[in-house]
């Protein structure tokens, strides 16, 4: 079998590391020292140092270190010398800092001078996470944002002697911030001109936590900006959300990236210990880039990356990373216990041995506990309880299919039909797993690496939790007990429930639940999306006439003659919506929408119309409740409109229709407009393009 032809970066050093940049509680210097250890061990070169809660790294970005901050500094600036790490220096000064102000200019290359000294050759300036206005002195100097930090960006750069690695985080450093679109950013745009190019640029995917990041999407920004990025990746962080950890492997980055970037620095979970899987991974990952690099870890998946298999990269860290779990050379592991112990020898000891040896139970007397070791496939199961943002493991989500089916078939089971069999065979495999979990638990509890242990404790402590409710819950279904306080009664204890006051706000939204990763009813419908072609017109009246029905059709919105197709949608500017059933929804547009305004005789300013020139309606049945196709047919529909040249589209709605009043709302780009003379009960909604 030939070896995969796996991705090459382009020459020059590849940037692979971690970035500790997350809101929270910084590393300790020992867990930083650990933390080159392992980055040399495992081939990465780079650590970003970017904590958001040094407050001399952002709150107080003027002021200069003490003298016992800067020993810290410099033991860990040689500590990663000492490792071959690259130690990045980052501040963050957007906060406060008045571009225009030369004070304030020397403030930072004072700061960062005194960093130099320490031994520190590389250096970043993020501007990521500030406010957009600038103050009346800078809107005087500077004639927009990105022209202020592209003028302070390369003054430093130069200051510093241009170092080889100065890195800098741009405000809008995902997709989804820029406006209109990366290709059409100006605010990129001027950083990609205008920065010297020896400066690389931070970019975190299309959104602040990416799920995927293409190829194209890069080349897209690599374009926009001018060099290939340097990905600041979130896909592990959890300082957004206090219950939620991430331990599965890093993916959705296909190798074929690696030429086309410049590095990646992973912003990986606040808690340092359990990151070893993302930083393990994404080492494995980088080693695409090196010479027999997939073949050292046997990597080659063909039905996907050829290069890397993030199921077996996963596999590689859960086995080393048990070892660690397994030392006891540890912070508050035995052999530190040991080594107390042989200190306070002198002293009177606080037990005595018994002579008679080890307790021994008596027939019919509980055995006397002994703690099993934690396995390979316990670490499995927890990489699978706490996977990824966007999604969990295998084993996690066969548990919440299956007791949803248990739920929803309870009742036929209990009836004595043929599902009966059934439900009890696959209510007794969930209980297996629901066990298999508080096994983990307890053998993870007893493993003599206790500050891994720490790290976890509060998560693996509520997922136990959730899922004793859960299997408590199905036991009841079943007839096997009484129902659980927990769950039945108007009075639970607290552990009967989570949240708090911010679960109660949740609860209290009307979007709670909608981006739960398994939703019901399951987001599973297979769907077309597809241009609109005349055929498609009398289905398009019909469901037009079937929403109709539930509203006043007087008087009539001036997008009515486009749904009823007294007039045509403008070329390229219609898609329409199919699911198994038929078609469910479409969305059309005039790019100029005199001709409908005309035709119901409604007088449109010509103020409104320059701004908004293009009509837009949109409609899918109640039937379809998985949102996201609808947003992303009308986000097509906008782009389509946006290529003809025009700069804004609106859309009339009647204020009884709250489900579509709702759904434009959501979507955050369409915002009430003035427009004179609309009859009661009608509004307008547009969106600049």
């Amino acid at each position: 079998m030939s070896t995969p032809s796996c991705a090459k970066a382009q020459p020059g050093r590849f940037i692979g590391g971690v970035v500790e940049g997350f809101y929270g509680r910084p590393w300790t210097m020992e867990q930083r020292s650990e933390l080159f250890k392992r980055e040399q061990k495992w081939g990465l070169n780079t650590y970003l140092y970017a904590p958001k809660d040094d407050y001399k790294h952002r709150m107080y970005w003027r002021d200069l270190y003490s003298p016992e901050e800067a020993e810290q500094l410099i033991a860990l600036i040689s500590a990663a010398k000492q490792h071959n790490v690259d130690f990045v220096y980052a501040i963050s000064p957007g906060l406060d800092i008045t571009f225009s102000n030369p004070k304030e200019v020397t403030a930072l290359k004072r700061k960062l001078g005194q960093v130099k000294g320490f031994g520190c050759r590389s250096f970043s300036l993020l501007f990521d996470d500030i406010e957009t206005e600038m103050c009346p002195a800078d809107k005087q100097a500077f004639s927009s944002f990105a022209y202020a930090q592209v003028a302070i960006t390369n003054a430093v750069y130069q200051h510093l002697g241009e170092p080889e690695t100065f890195l800098f985080c741009p405000t809008d450093y995902c997709a989804s911030f820029c406006t209109p679109t990366v290709s059409q950013s100006s605010y990129l745009h001027t950083v990609g001109e205008g920065l010297l190019p020896g400066i690389d640029i931070l970019w975190t995917g299309p959104k602040v936590v990416s799920h995927k990041i293409s190829v194209e999407s890069i080349e897209e920004v690599t374009s926009v900006l001018r060099r290939p990025p340097v990905i600041w990746d979130n896909i592990h962080a959890n300082d957004y959300d206090p219950q939620r950890i991430f331990l599965g492997p890093f993916k959705d980055r296909p190798t074929e990236l690696i030429p086309k970037l410049r590095g990646v620095l992973t912003n990986p979970n606040c808690e340092f210990y359990p990151n070893f899987v993302a930083i393990h991974t994404l080492a494995t990952w980088c080693k695409a880039n090196s010479e027999g690099g997939q073949r050292d870890v046997e990597m080659g998946d063909e039905e996907q990356d050829p290069c890397y298999s993030p199921q077996r990269a996963l596999n590689l860290a859960l086995t080393d990373w048990l070892q660690e779990f397994l030392s006891t050379d540890q912070p508050g592991g035995p052999c530190l216990k040991a080594r107390l112990k042989k200190e306070s020898s002198d002293e009177e000891p606080m037990q005595t041995d018994v002579a008679e040896g080890s307790y021994v139970p008596g027939p019919g007397e509980n055995p006397v506990y002994t703690a099993e070791p934690l396995t390979l496939e316990d670490l499995k199961l927890l990489s699978d309880l706490f996977y990824l943002p966007y999604e969990y493991g295998p084993t996690a989500r066969t548990m919440l299919q299956e007791l949803d089916w248990l739920k929803n078939n309870s009742a036929a089971a209990a009836a004595e039909t043929d599902k009966t069999v059934e439900w009890c065979s696959r209510a007794k495999q969930f209980d297996d797993m629901c066990e298999a979990v508080v096994q983990m638990f307890n053998r993870l509890s007893n493993a003599p690496n206790r500050s891994i242990l720490y790290d976890l404790y509060n998560y693996i402590c509520d997922i136990k939790s959730g899922v004793g409710m859960a299997r408590a819950y199905v036991k009841t279904l079943g007839g096997q007990g009484q129902p659980s306080a927990q769950l039945m009664n108007n009075d639970p204890e607290p552990w009967g429930f989570r949240g708090g006051l911010s679960g109660e706000f949740q609860r209290m939204l009307p979007c709670h639940g909608n981006r739960d990763l398994f939703r019901h009813p399951p987001m599973t419908a297979v769907y077309c999306m597809r241009p609109y072609c005349p055929t498609d017109k009398v289905e398009v009246q019909k469901i037009f006439r079937e929403m109709q029905s539930d509203h006043m059709v007087q008087p009539p919105l001036i997008c009515d003659s486009l749904s009823a197709g007294e007039l045509s949608p403008s070329p390229q500017c219609a898609f329409v919506l199919e699911d198994d059933i038929g078609m469910c929804g479409y969305a059309l547009a005039l790019t100029n929408a005199k001709p409908a305004a005309a035709k119901i005789q409604r007088a449109v300013s010509d103020s409104v119309l320059e701004d908004f020139p293009s009509l837009i309606t949109i409609q899918v049945l109640p039937r379809f409740t998985d949102s996201s196709p609808t947003k992303r047919m009308i986000d097509l529909l906008l782009s389509s409109i946006r290529s003809s040249g025009s700069r804004g589209a609106f859309c009339e709605l009647r204020q009884s229709d709250r489900r579509m009043l709702n759904f434009y709302t959501k979507l955050g780009s369409f915002k009430p407009i003035k427009m004179e003379g609309l009859p009661q009960d009608i509004i307008a909604m547009g969106t600049s393009l």
